[in-house]
């Protein structure tokens, strides 16, 4: 400030504009207080500075004079521009008096109509408390049940296009001993389906046991139990052409991948779709660049999804013709699905449970959450299934907490990255699951168990 007052000092003469400064300097207190007068001393002291240099003579013969001087000035416009707004008052009566004295008289202040008296606020009553077990059923009804015209419509065009396709196999294949196509599934069997989108199509391959033996998992080339090996034998009795499966044969087994190729190849190019379709009041195309047996099907109600399997069914064991990607084509995948789907009712059926119920949700959480769609299925079919080994109570009253005992269950095989088949301890469900995959699911599942309703949001 005692700089401000040498300056006022100073330029009284020039143009009457130091007697204003000294007019707004010496009432600045009484209008904008203590902070507000030092923000104008601020801006003031950057204008003197400015003012300064256009009105004093320079060195014409020294340019770092004249470069320091162009300096300043940015840099006292700058200041100037970051300086903080004083604080507005918003009341006539905080203006001092003698400011008003010499200013020009203030504007009108805008009218300001009255408002009608308020209306009370009243606060919406909040919505009951669910327990959790209302709100799995809640959930269930409102996300999970699919619609009994979509389902029935489905399974229909499903089973005519399965006959379709059996009588085209029938007519192109007679060699080939084909059993009947039948139809599998969630949808048929009600375990976890969110809407009557996809069916699977099982084509069972009928072997003779005489020219055909098991290589079981452990002993083949990936030392994986749940994939196994099927062999030719007693090829020096019984040569190649004995058996109308020997064209499929890579190294004296029969692989999985030369059998599906050839069925892709007729789906994609030997299929009169466009008739069948017709027929049907529907569009089906084969999906060509899928590694899966897949047809799409374009209905006006609806849009269905349909997986043919080759499948072989010996020694009691169910074994389809999806090896994994990266393995080697001859391997079959033992699929415990009927199991699964028969032990589930089986128990329920015997103590009146609520394990299909507590599946479908499950089901219908996991496979509609991004982080947790792997675990849909079979590992959440063989949690309850382990689950029902040390757990009796499963009556409809017990769904939260079994519920939430499954969750429990799901963590503590997660941390282990273990989880073994119900029928075949030496399987490992998790085997495909990468580390990553692991954590996310992990710690999704850490989180609910606390809170289960985070699964329950709509995603």
């Amino acid at each position: 400030m005692a700089e401000l007052s040498r300056w006022r000092g100073k330029r009284q003469d020039d143009s009457g504009l130091g007697s204003v400064l000294d007019f707004l300097l010496a009432n600045a207190r009484l209008v904008l207080g203590v902070s507000g007068a030092a923000v104008l001393a601020i801006a003031t002291l950057a204008v003197k500075r400015l003012i300064d240099r256009a009105t004093s003579p320079r060195d014409e013969g020294d340019p770092k004079a004249e470069q320091k001087t162009l300096e300043e000035s940015w840099q006292d416009l700058a200041l100037i521009k970051t300086t903080p707004k004083p604080p507005v008052k918003q009341r006539k009566s905080d203006l001092s008096k003698p400011l008003l004295a010499s200013a020009q008289p203030p504007a009108p202040e805008p009218r300001v109509c009255s408002a009608p008296p308020e209306t009370p606020h009243v606060e919406p009553s909040p919505p009951p408390c669910l327990t959790l077990q209302e709100k799995l059923l809640s959930h269930y009804s409102s996300h999970l049940a699919v619609p009994e015209a979509q389902a029935s419509l489905a399974l229909q065009l499903a089973r005519s296009i399965c006959t379709q396709l059996q009588n085209f196999l029938r007519i192109k294949c007679p060699e080939l001993p084909f059993g009947s196509l039948f139809l599998s599934g969630p949808l048929l069997d009600g375990l976890g389906v969110l809407a009557a989108d996809h069916i699977h199509l099982m084509l069972p391959v009928v072997l003779d046991t005489a020219l055909w033996s098991l290589i079981p998992g452990e002993d083949t080339v990936v030392g994986n139990p749940q994939y196994w090996m099927i062999k030719r034998t007693d090829l020096e009795y019984f040569p190649r052409g004995r058996s109308p499966w020997d064209r499929f044969i890579v190294g004296q087994y029969l692989s999985s991948n030369t059998l599906s190729e050839t069925l892709h190849k007729m789906l994609v190019a030997s299929v009169n779709w466009p008739a069948i379709g017709s027929l049907l009041g529907s569009v089906i195309r084969p999906v060509v660049a899928s590694q899966e047996l897949k047809l799409e099907v374009k209905h006006d109600q609806i849009e269905l999804s349909i997986t043919l399997f080759p499948m072989v069914e010996m020694e009691d064991k169910v074994l389809l013709a999806g090896p994994p990607e990266g393995f080697v084509e001859n391997l079959w995948l033992e699929s415990f699905y009927r199991a699964e789907v028969s032990k589930v009712k089986e128990l329920d059926t015997g103590d009146a449970g609520a394990r299909q119920h507590c599946l479908r949700i499950l089901n219908g959480v996991c496979k509609s959450h991004p982080a947790l769609y792997k675990l849909s299925g079979s590992p959440l079919t063989h949690i309850i299934l382990h689950l029902s080994a040390t757990t009796s109570d499963w009556a409809e009253e017990s769904l939260a907490d079994r519920f939430q005992e499954v969750l429990e269950e799901l963590v503590v095989y997660l941390e282990k990255g273990v989880l073994p088949s119900y029928f075949n301890h030496k399987i490992n469900l998790f085997c495909e699951l990468l580390e990553e995959e692991i954590d996310e699911m992990g710690f999704m599942l850490y989180r609910a168990i606390a809170e289960p309703e985070l699964l329950l949001k709509d995603k």
